[in-house]
């Protein structure tokens, strides 16, 4: 499901319509969030979000596992997997597990040479993440959910958008109510700039969360190998326009745009016709390095998409990575003292 317009709106007659089953959505969620989670032997660290739909998490989780690759620890990445069908917590494999297994968020970080656990229980995937070796565990989502203890969570905002209307889902983008889930956090990292973000970092302040800003940053080369060519650009993320704004910010030439809704199980023929539209413009097809991992590792009728008859038409498709740079690097050495301390308490 793509998120309504109105939810970045000012609440309205549509919000208004729907705030009841937001209040019961949210008073299930605080409820379940106040729960005791199973404890592992290694810190857990959690990158989540307030909102339903992206907003920089993935970016976000491969910083924070690089930062504990280069002070020497070995970091798994816990993932539940979300639209793979893995009932069992799996150590994931890009050359045998697709996207319809593990996700596309499991196959984005096992690309970037991180050793990842994803589908399942998260408990149980962190029990096996223990006994592999991890020395930490960074949860990329899954803030909401009690069954894992967390020694230290990270919200990630998008600066942009915020919250939205504040309201909760479905009557907004709010998984719970605000307050209570700042409450929980240790730090609130703000993407991007907007005064929608400036809001949400005063109440994380106001809090006592540590507060992080960053951005996220296109691939330089990559940019440079789409600058001057007619460009159709797709993307099935939380919000693809934020793909789509990043494209026109680096000056590059956007033909059309094509959003899909998160997790978009594309169709080969879906990609057929892009492709044909792109080619009729003469035109280069571009999309996310999230979408093209789902689209890479996606099983149709026992074949991965590359196998088929559209490889052509894949390799042709263009990606844009991103990374996440923070204003203040060094903040992320405090919140992982902050968890190692805190497992060190939880074994004495």
């Amino acid at each position: 499901m793509r998120a309504p317009a109105f939810w970045w709106r000012r609440p309205g007659l549509a919000s208004a319509l729907l705030s009841p089953i937001g209040a019961v959505v949210g008073a299930i969620a605080l409820a379940r969030m106040g729960k005791a989670g199973g404890q592992v032997d290694a810190p857990v660290l959690c990158i989540g979000n307030p909102t339903v739909g992206g907003a920089g998490k993935t970016p976000t989780a491969i910083a924070l596992l690089e930062h504990l690759k280069a002070r020497g620890a070995t970091p798994f990445a816990l993932l539940r997997g979300h639209g793979g069908t893995a009932r069992m917590p799996l150590q994931v494999d890009p050359a045998i597990h697709g996207a319809d297994a593990v996700g596309d968020e499991a196959l984005l970080l096992a690309r970037h040479a991180f050793t990842i656990v994803a589908g399942g229980a998260r408990r149980a995937g962190a029990d096996m993440a223990v006994a592999a070796g991890a020395s930490h565990i960074v949860m990329d989502d899954g803030f909401q959910n009690p069954s894992l203890h967390k020694d230290v969570s990270i919200l990630v905002v998008d600066g942009t958008v915020g919250v939205g209307n504040a309201c909760i889902t479905p009557a907004g983008p709010l998984r719970a109510p605000l307050k209570p889930q700042l409450t929980r956090a240790d730090a609130v990292l703000v993407v991007g700039d907007g005064a929608a973000g400036a809001e949400v970092a005063t109440e994380a302040a106001q809090s006592g969360c540590t507060l992080l800003r960053g951005r996220l940053v296109p691939d330089a080369a990559a940019v440079a190998a789409l600058r001057g060519l007619p460009l159709v650009a797709f993307a099935g993320i939380g919000r693809p326009e934020k793909f789509f704004a990043t494209l026109e910010g680096e000056g590059l030439t956007l033909l059309a745009r094509h959003a899909f809704a998160d997790h978009h199980p594309f169709h080969p023929a879906e990609i057929a016709r892009l492709a044909q539209a792109a080619h009729a413009q003469g035109a280069r097809l571009v999309t996310t390095e999230k979408d093209r991992a789902r689209l890479s590792g996606q099983a149709f009728a026992g074949q991965t998409f590359a196998e088929q008859a559209f490889s052509g038409i894949l390799d042709a498709i263009a990606t844009l990575p991103v990374t996440l740079a923070l204003d203040d690097p060094d903040a992320l050495d405090a919140l992982i003292d902050r968890a190692e301390a805190r497992w060190r308490d939880r074994r004495a």
